[in-house]
């Protein structure tokens, strides 16, 4: 193996060690009321959630709260995130809280995530890593497509992933902490997905299509009067290589707030540790 393959499969193992240390589970909190009959939302579920990324960047920013849920070998985690999301400059800043261990001692300290269309930054990453340095980890390197890898779905790439809905129905309308929402369920293809996302997003649903055990993604997505996005429900399943078992995520995202400040700044080139992380090959800085 070369030194770039070397290199290259470095930066995936940090990933899988990343995703496998982190966890994942979904929030269920639904939304109250009945879903009556709504015949506008009915009309066309499809073209709605094909623009639900395009009504997210007209809106231009907003909170976002996130829920991952891993479920292997009857063992559930949950990770839990909170923070803020650029849609036109596709860069979020996210404060992802990791669960407790087994004997309910507070877990690791929370990691601030910085998601941008190119990288992964991790800051209190842990495993040797400096308090005041930041992990780098490139999204083009991940065979999740960084969906699941960081315990929080990159908000904009989890709208644009709806790009591949192949089939969904209306279920009716509801309301989530107040405001009436139209709530629809189906099934993204992730390699469909990939064919009409964004330029930025590309690569990474088509590394995730090759790299989960399904390109088949579920989900219930609920959009307000405006087609944003206020609740996203995605489901997906991915081969864990350790144990040759198939692990099941669910990924909740909530988001609210629309037009909240985003100040978002990239660390320094200094700011970004190059050193070893558990064992893994050194992550890259540029």
């Amino acid at each position: 193996m070369d030194r770039r393959q070397h290199r290259r499969a470095g930066r995936t193992g940090a990933a899988t060690v990343i995703l496998l240390g982190l966890a994942a589970g979904a929030c269920g909190c639904w939304g109250s009321g009945a879903a009556a009959e709504d015949v506008t939302g009915a009309d066309d579920p499809l073209g709605a959630l094909h623009r639900a990324a395009r009504a997210l960047r007209d809106a231009g920013s907003s909170k976002a709260g996130t829920s991952m849920e891993m479920a292997t070998g009857g063992t559930r985690v949950t990770i839990r995130g909170r923070g803020v999301y650029d849609y036109r400059r596709r860069l979020g800043r996210l404060t992802v809280m990791l669960p407790a261990d087994p004997t309910g001692a507070a877990g690791h300290r929370p990691i601030t995530e910085l998601l941008t269309p190119d990288a992964l930054y991790m800051k209190n990453r842990g495993a040797g890593v400096p308090a005041d340095k930041w992990v780098r980890v490139e999204t083009a390197t991940l065979t999740d497509g960084n969906l699941v890898t960081g315990g929080a779905t990159d908000p904009y790439v989890a709208a644009e992933l709806l790009r591949g809905a192949r089939e969904a129905i209306f279920v009716g309308r509801t309301e989530l902490a107040g405001t009436a929402v139209r709530h629809y369920r189906g099934t993204a293809d992730l390699g469909h997905a990939a064919r009409y996302a964004s330029a930025g997003n590309r690569a990474a649903l088509a590394a995730a299509a090759k790299g989960f055990a399904t390109a088949r993604v579920p989900f219930d997505a609920y959009l307000d009067d405006q087609g944003r996005i206020r609740k996203l429900r995605q489901r997906f399943s991915f081969s864990n290589g350790h144990a040759k078992a198939t692990v099941a995520v669910a990924s909740t995202l909530l988001l609210y707030g629309f037009g909240a400040p985003a100040d978002i700044r990239l660390p320094a080139p200094a700011d970004i540790y190059t050193g070893r992380v558990a064992g893994d090959e050194p992550a890259e800085s540029g």
